[in-house]
C-alpha cells in the first residue's frame, strides 16, 4: 500500500524533514550505515593527524586571547569532542580558533577571566537555542564580500597582537586597539631581542619549508619543538611557557558552573551576542568546506546546537570559545577521516599528550608560538578571493573594503553588521533593477493543454482596444521594485475603461507590493476604472486578498486573454442596452 501520511511541502515540493533529520547527529548515521575496523583505523590516523596540529595551536592561540595555554588545551578537547560526537557534520573539528583572538582578548580585558568563562557559558545556550530555532540556514545569508572581508581584519589583527612575542619587545602596557597599538609597538622598537627574533623566523621558515618540500608532516609541531629545543640548549634569552605561565597542568581541572548573578548576565551579555554570531558563521562555514571537500552534506541546525553544547562544556572546564576549525577540518579531511569519531580521537589524543607531556610544555618560547600565528594570520587572508572581488565591481569591492576596515578600526560585530547591511542594499538594489513592466504589446495566448499543444494565436487587435491598458510585470515585486514599478501604474488616464494588471510572470509579491496594488485600485475607483487582476499563484493572491483587494471593486481573471474577453463582452453588452434603449425612445 502506498504511504498516505500527509505530508508537508516546501515551495519546491520538497518534504519538509522532521526533528529527527534535522537534529540527529552524523555519529548516528554514521554507525548505522556499518562502523568497523577498517573505518575505525583511518580515523585514528585522521585522529592523531589532527591533534598534532591542534596541539601547538591551541596553545598559541589561547596566548593571544590572554587566557593560559592550559586554557586552549581544555577547550579543544572538552570542546572538539562534543562538536564532533553531537555535531551534524561528519568532519568538523571545534576547538579555539584564530578568528576569536580579538573578542576573546577584548572580553578579557572588559570583564577578566570569569567574564569570558560566563560569556562562553551563555554563548553555548544561545547558540543551542538558535539550533533547535532552525535558524541555522539564515546565518548562512552572510555575503560572501563580508566573510571575506571580516576574515581579513581577523588575520591583520592576530598578526599585530603578535609583533610583541615576534620581536620580544618589552612593553609595559600594549593596548587592544590596533590605532592604539602600532604607536605603542613602535616606541618600544628599542627594545627588540635578536633571540626571539631568530626562533620566531627560524619557526616560520620552518614550517614554510615543511608544507612546500614535506606537506605531510606536521610542520607546526616540528618548528615549534624545533625552537624549543634550541632555545633550552642555547640558554636563549626568551620568554617560554613556563617563564610566563609557569606550564601547564596533566590533567584536567574538575567542572564547575561559572558564577551566575543577573548583574554579571547583563555585563557580559553583548560579548556573548558577539561569540554566539561569530561562532555561528565560523562553524557553518567550516562545515560547508569540509562538504565541498567531500560531496556530502552538513545538517546545519544539528551543527549549531552541537557547537552550544561544545561552548556549554568548554565553560565547565575553565576554556573559552569554541567554534568549527576550517584548517583542522580541512586537514581532517585531507587525512582520510571516515566520520565523526576521527574528531572525538583527536580530542582524546590531545589529552594523553596533555597527561603525557605536560612538562615539556614550559619549555615552548612564546616567539615560535608567536610564529606559528604569523602564518596562521597570513593563510586566513583569502587572496585569490579578495582580487575575485576587487575585479567583480564596485558593489562588491564596497562591502569588502567597509567590513574589512571595520573589523580592524572599530568592531568585529560592527563590521559584520555594517557589511551585511550593505551586502542587503545592493541585493536589493540589483533585484529592482530586474523588475520590469510592459504595456501595450501584443499577447499570445496560453497552451490549451489540448492534444494537439497548439498555442490559440491572439487577437492583437485585442491589446490595442483605447479602452483597456494591459500591464504586464516581469520579476519580484517587492519593497525595491514598488516605486519603479508604482510610477508606470499610476499613469491612468480618465478615457480607459478598465486596467489589467498581470501578475503571470511575478514569482513573489510581498506586503508592500501588495499594498501599492491596493493604492492603484483605490485611485482606479475614482476614475470610474476597473481594475482585473490576472496571473499569479496561490500565495500571491492570498496576498493580494489579504490587502483588501476582492470584488466588486476589483476583479480576477486566470489570464489576460480571459481579463480582456470579458471587458470586452461587458462593453458590447453595455452598448448593446444603450442601443436598445434609444430605440426605444
Amino acid at each position: 500500500m502506498n504511504d498516505q501520511r500527509p505530508r508537508t511541502a516546501h515551495a519546491q515540493g520538497a518534504e519538509t524533514p522532521g526533528f529527527a533529520a534535522l537534529f540527529t547527529p552524523k555519529l548516528v548515521t554514521v554507525l548505522r550505515e556499518g562502523y568497523g575496523l577498517a573505518q575505525l583505523r583511518a580515523d585514528a590516523v585522521a585522529g592523531l593527524t589532527v591533534a598534532i596540529v591542534a596541539l601547538p595551536l591551541s596553545m598559541a592561540i589561547a596566548i593571544a586571547s590572554g587566557a593560559t595555554p592550559a586554557q586552549g588545551l581544555y577547550t579543544a578537547i572538552v570542546g572538539g569532542f562534543l562538536v564532533s560526537a553531537l555535531g551534524g557534520s561528519r568532519f568538523q573539528i571545534g576547538g579555539p580558533a584564530g578568528a576569536f583572538i580579538v573578542l576573546v582578548a577584548a572580553t578579557v580585558a572588559q570583564h577578566g577571566m570569569d567574564g569570558l568563562i560566563l560569556a562562553t557559558f551563555l554563548s553555548g545556550l544561545m547558540l543551542a537555542a538558535v539550533g533547535f530555532l532552525r535558524l541555522g540556514t539564515f546565518i548562512k545569508f552572510i555575503p560572501f564580500p563580508v566573510t571575506v572581508g571580516f576574515t581579513a581584519g581577523i588575520a591583520v589583527i592576530i598578526f599585530a597582537s603578535q609583533v610583541k612575542e615576534l620581536l620580544g619587545l618589552s612593553l609595559d602596557h600594549e593596548p587592544g586597539e590596533l590605532l592604539a597599538k602600532v604607536p605603542a609597538l613602535w616606541d618600544a622598537r628599542g627594545s627588540v631581542t635578536p633571540a626571539a627574533v631568530a626562533l620566531s623566523a627560524g619557526t616560520v621558515a620552518v614550517i614554510l619549508a615543511l608544507r612546500r618540500w614535506r606537506p605531510h608532516w606536521p610542520g607546526m609541531l616540528i618548528a615549534v619543538g624545533a625552537a624549543a629545543v634550541a632555545a633550552s640548549l642555547l640558554n636563549l634569552p626568551v620568554a617560554t611557557i613556563g617563564t610566563r605561565f609557569g606550564g601547564i597542568p596533566s590533567t584536567l581541572p574538575v567542572p564547575a558552573l561559572p558564577a551566575l548573578s543577573p548583574e554579571r548576565i547583563v555585563a557580559v551579555l553583548p560579548a556573548a551576542v558577539s561569540f554566539t554570531l561569530l561562532g555561528a558563521i565560523e562553524s557553518l562555514l567550516s562545515a560547508v568546506v569540509a562538504d565541498g571537500m567531500t560531496g556530502r552534506r552538513h545538517r546545519s541546525n544539528c551543527e549549531l546546537v552541537a557547537q552550544g553544547a561544545a561552548n556549554v562544556g568548554a565553560s565547565l572546564f575553565g576554556g573559552f570559545c569554541v567554534t568549527g576549525t576550517i584548517a583542522r577540518t580541512a586537514t581532517n579531511v585531507r587525512s582520510g577521516a571516515h566520520g565523526p569519531v576521527a574528531g572525538m580521537l583527536h580530542a582524546a589524543f590531545l589529552l594523553l599528550f596533555m597527561l603525557v607531556a605536560a612538562p615539556l610544555a614550559a619549555y615552548i618560547p612564546l616567539a615560535a608560538l608567536a610564529g606559528v600565528l604569523a602564518v596562521v594570520a597570513w593563510n586566513m587572508i583569502e587572496k585569490p578571493a579578495i582580487a575575485i572581488l576587487l575585479r567583480s565591481g564596485r558593489g562588491e569591492a564596497t562591502v569588502l573594503a567597509a567590513t574589512f576596515l571595520l573589523t580592524i578600526l572599530r568592531d568585529l560585530t560592527e563590521g559584520i553588521v555594517v557589511g551585511f547591511a550593505l551586502g542587503s542594499v545592493l541585493f536589493i538594489h540589483r533585484m529592482s533593477r530586474m523588475t520590469a513592466i510592459a504595456t501595450q504589446t501584443p499577447f499570445v495566448a496560453r497552451d490549451r493543454s489540448d492534444a494537439s499543444g497548439m498555442r490559440d494565436a491572439y487577437d492583437e487587435a485585442l491589446a490595442a482596444n483605447p479602452d483597456i491598458v494591459v500591464y504586464r510585470i516581469t520579476g519580484a515585486l517587492f519593497f525595491g521594485a514598488t516605486a519603479s514599478i508604482g510610477s508606470v501604474l499610476d499613469r491612468i488616464q480618465d478615457g480607459h475603461r478598465a486596467l489589467v494588471v498581470d501578475f503571470a510572470a511575478v514569482p513573489f509579491l510581498d506586503s508592500t507590493g501588495a499594498n501599492m496594488i491596493e493604492g492603484l485600485a483605490h485611485k482606479a475607483r475614482k476614475r470610474g476604472v476597473t481594475l482585473w487582476l490576472t496571473g499569479g499563484g496561490r500565495d500571491i493572491r492570498r496576498t493580494l486578498l489579504s490587502h483588501g483587494l476582492r470584488k466588486p471593486g476589483v476583479r480576477f481573471a486566470a489570464t489576460v486573454e480571459d481579463a480582456v474577453a470579458a471587458i470586452v463582452g461587458q462593453t458590447g453588452a453595455e452598448g448593446a442596452g444603450r442601443r436598445a434603449g434609444d430605440a426605444e425612445a
